[in-house]
């Protein structure tokens, strides 16, 4: 057993690559790697295992796709744009776009864009089915209108099915609940990429938690207290 797995075991808590400042791993600046540094402790087994994942066709050619779109674009392009660029460089035959209704201005902003970029696409809302939240024992005060009646729940599931009956190459998620996104992506056939992250409190922008988390307006403040 590793020492920093020991070390978890007896409750101590164990350091992984969020610990590290330096992060010597990107020029593999071997001598200023820390202690727990996991590649210094990669399994080299393991290591050329994932390597070999690249020897597929199609996940090789993505990651090579995906290099050049950093390479050619890294700081220049936001993220829709380099989506977009991406999809291109891919020659996706159809892209699937999973989105909460919620966001349903922000999708068809988005399909217009794909529409004019000349790519073909379908767009799915997780109301899809408009199953009442009751049917997979959601309680009734659970409910955001209080238990007032029908409520439909959100079906990422459904929406992951009626991609893939379409065979769509590659599907966005918009908006997606916490979790909701995990059920989609666990049941798409189709490789998968976050357009935006659901956060109502921050204008869809989680990581503004992260900047502002020893701020005085913070919500965080209590932890670890």
């Amino acid at each position: 057993m590793s020492e920093t797995r020991e070390r978890a075991r007896r409750g101590a808590r164990e350091f992984s690559c969020a610990d590290c400042v330096g992060r010597p791993c990107r020029s593999n600046d071997v001598a200023k790697f820390p202690s727990y540094c996991l590649t210094a402790h990669v399994d080299p087994q393991r290591l050329q295992e994932s390597l070999e994942k690249y020897d597929d066709k199609d996940m090789g050619h993505m990651a090579r796709v995906c290099a050049s779109v950093e390479s050619d674009f890294y700081c220049r392009l936001n993220r829709v744009a380099e989506t977009i660029e991406f999809i291109k460089r891919m020659q996706y035959r159809e892209v699937g776009i999973a989105t909460c209704v919620g966001l349903m201005p922000e999708a068809r902003l988005f399909s217009g864009l794909l529409q004019a970029s000349g790519i073909s696409h379908y767009t799915v809302g997780c109301k899809i089915g408009a199953m009442d939240k009751t049917t997979i024992g959601i309680p009734e005060n659970q409910k955001l209108n209080g238990g007032d009646g029908h409520e439909s729940m959100c079906n990422p599931v459904m929406q992951a099915m009626v991609l893939n009956d379409r065979k769509t190459d590659f599907n966005i998620l918009i908006g997606l609940c916490v979790g909701h996104d995990s059920l989609f992506i666990q049941h798409s056939r189709a490789p998968v990429s976050v357009m935006i992250v659901k956060d109502r409190v921050l204008g869809h922008n989680p990581v503004a938690a992260l900047y502002n988390v020893g701020g005085m307006y913070s919500s965080f403040k209590e932890i670890g207290k």
